[in-house]
């Protein structure tokens, strides 16, 4: 019997779903010049847990297409128990944006993490070729979900819209002979 094959759209996941906290404690090996750490060690702790959010949601491997508004709020010093917290805010075909927020705490004082940083990263899901692959659509459970589903849409809109400019600049320029390479 022939198998049917349909096209149709894979069947929506609910933001907790993927959503996922990564704590790491800052040593003394992730510090900068100044003694706080590197932002580039925090960099790497969101981009780690997008990527594992991303995958999870997509239900396979996703690569890192841009990192948006990376905002560091606060420094982190040694002994910091940062915890990263990301979920999928919204869904196209087959990229994914990821908002993380960072937050840190004193390992040994009782006091609330605060917020020290944010990011929004977009992902792709590919095959095993690399080419795009298909995600679920995010389900959006809880009004924050909802606004940050809205601004993702907003914030993808802003990126197509800057990519199209910075293009049609390039193409003007090499018309005009002023390719600059």
């Amino acid at each position: 019997m022939d198998e049917l094959v349909t096209d149709s759209e894979p069947v929506g996941k609910p933001t907790s779903v993927s959503r996922i906290t990564l704590s790491h404690i800052m040593t003394a090996g992730d510090t900068n010049l100044l003694g706080t750490v590197h932002g580039g060690v925090i960099m790497k702790l969101v981009d780690d847990a997008a990527g594992a959010v991303a995958g999870r949601h997509s239900g396979g491997p996703a690569v890192t297409a841009s990192m948006d508004e990376m905002a560091f709020l606060e420094p982190i010093r040694i002994g910091d128990l940062v915890h990263v917290r990301a979920q999928v805010n919204w869904t196209g075909r087959s990229s994914m944006e990821v908002g993380v927020r960072v937050l840190a705490e004193r390992w040994n004082e009782s006091s609330p993490a605060q917020q020290v940083g944010s990011a929004y990263l977009v992902f792709a899901a590919v095959d095993e070729h690399g080419k795009p692959r298909p995600v679920p659509p995010v389900l959006p459970e809880t009004e924050r979900d909802k606004r940050r589903y809205q601004e993702a849409q907003i914030r993808r809109t802003h990126r197509l819209a800057r990519r199209r400019a910075i293009k049609e600049l390039r193409e003007r320029r090499a018309a005009e002979g002023l390719d600059d390479a």
